[in-house]
């Protein structure tokens, strides 16, 4: 198997997709083992300094009950959660803005990756429930958007 960028990027693709931690490809005398981990950064940076592991135990706690006709944005993979496109830019939404469908919400870094989240729904932002350069878990609550 010639293992060039294009497969590596669908592998870690799919472990993003199916939030892997870990996933192990051998194929005749290739064996490739792929670790989903974010790099430790420095406190001052504001980028969070934990394991993806460390980011499961840490939001295990109950979440709150969202308010009838309240939808919930959940993260769809492990990453270090950015209300910006940089640090000094304009936050892509906050309490109370109107958003629609497709609008993109914020960013989670995976493996130096950028990945846009966005909104499923036309609504309001009632709740931002992660805080900026946070890491946070598969499915942990990103967004609260009312009708």
């Amino acid at each position: 198997m010639d293992l060039n960028k294009k497969i590596l990027d669908q592998l870690v693709e799919l472990m993003q997709r199916d939030g892997l931690d870990r996933l192990r490809v051998r194929v005749g005398d290739l064996d490739l083992d792929l670790r989903m981990s974010l790099p430790h950064a420095a406190e001052s940076s504001g980028s969070a300094a934990a394991s993806a592991s460390a980011a499961g135990s840490q939001h295990a706690t109950k979440t709150d009950e969202a308010p009838p006709g309240v939808r919930k944005v959940l993260a769809p993979l492990v990453g270090v959660f950015y209300r910006a496109p940089a640090p000094s830019a304009k936050l892509f939404v906050e309490n109370g803005d109107s958003v629609s469908a497709g609008q993109v919400l914020c960013i989670l870094e995976a493996m130096k990756l950028m990945n846009e989240i966005v909104s499923e729904y036309d609504g309001t932002v009632v709740k931002v429930c992660a805080k900026d350069g946070e890491l946070v878990s598969l499915h942990q609550e990103l967004f609260w958007i009312g009708s």
